[in-house]
């Protein structure tokens, strides 16, 4: 039996009105989590001549793409997030555990090939912390 986490088994979540209404970005494919930490070089004399970094600010991200679905909620909830310039609160859950926190969309395109279907990408950038909420 194996222990290994399927992709499927992964999906974004978004909210234009502050988490209270939660609804999955429908026709996902893919979905990255970034998460970063501004390095601070604090070498001294005393350091033996190794250098020396301490954890400064965290950040975080997430990229997603998939295909277009028509009357998609999650899609919705982003795009009126997008037209009026208002944070999201968007969730991903994986591995028993669920990633939550509010984030700028960044970039939002659409591609519309003549020879494939329909699809979007999304870049959020987290703004605050990011949640980790274990299951139960």
């Amino acid at each position: 039996m194996s222990n290994k986490i399927a992709g499927i088994d992964v999906l974004l979540s978004a909210s234009a009105d502050g988490g209270t209404t939660k609804n999955v970005v429908g026709g996902q494919s893919g979905a990255t989590l970034n998460r970063s930490t501004n390095v601070i070089e604090v070498t001294s004399k005393d350091g033996n001549g190794w250098a020396e970094s301490i954890a400064g600010i965290k950040s975080w991200s997430i990229e997603c793409e998939g295909f277009m679905v028509k009357d998609d909620a999650g899609l919705e909830a982003l795009e009126t997030a997008w037209e009026n310039g208002e944070n999201v609160f968007v969730e991903l859950a994986y591995a028993g555990n669920t990633y939550s926190g509010e984030a700028v969309l960044s970039d939002f395109p659409s591609e519309f090939p003549q020879d494939d279907a329909v699809t979007f990408s999304i870049s959020l950038t987290g703004t605050g912390a990011l949640n980790k909420i274990p299951s139960v």
